[in-house]
């Protein structure tokens, strides 16, 4: 088995953020993703709940119409059909996102 490092190749877009998926198992997605701080924010609605961890540095979003401001180990649950967007990032900011889909039905 090999292991993998979160930091690796971890330098920040030249705008925008960069996606890098870590884990899919079932109804579970893990990814990493790095912020540059040219970012135009658009509203994200997603059908899945996702939680989020930011690593490092620091960020702005906009939850529904509330500004919440994250630092590095600042952490938010998004449950399903939440409006939010990244309304800022420092460079290099680095994220852990968990997105739980959901279960399909039989």
């Amino acid at each position: 088995m090999n292991a993998d490092n979160i930091f690796d190749d971890s330098q920040p877009p030249r705008s925008g953020e960069c996606f890098r998926e870590i884990l899919h198992h079932r109804n579970c997605v893990i990814e990493r993703i790095v912020s540059s701080s040219d970012l135009v924010p658009e509203e994200c609605v997603q059908r899945q709940d996702e939680w989020v961890l930011l690593v490092r540095g620091s960020a702005e979003l906009r939850v529904r119409d509330e500004r919440v401001s994250l630092h590095a180990g600042d952490y938010l649950f998004l449950p399903a059909e939440t409006p939010h967007s990244v309304m800022s990032a420092s460079e290099g900011a680095m994220w852990l996102a968990v997105h739980l889909y959901p279960e399909k039905e039989d």
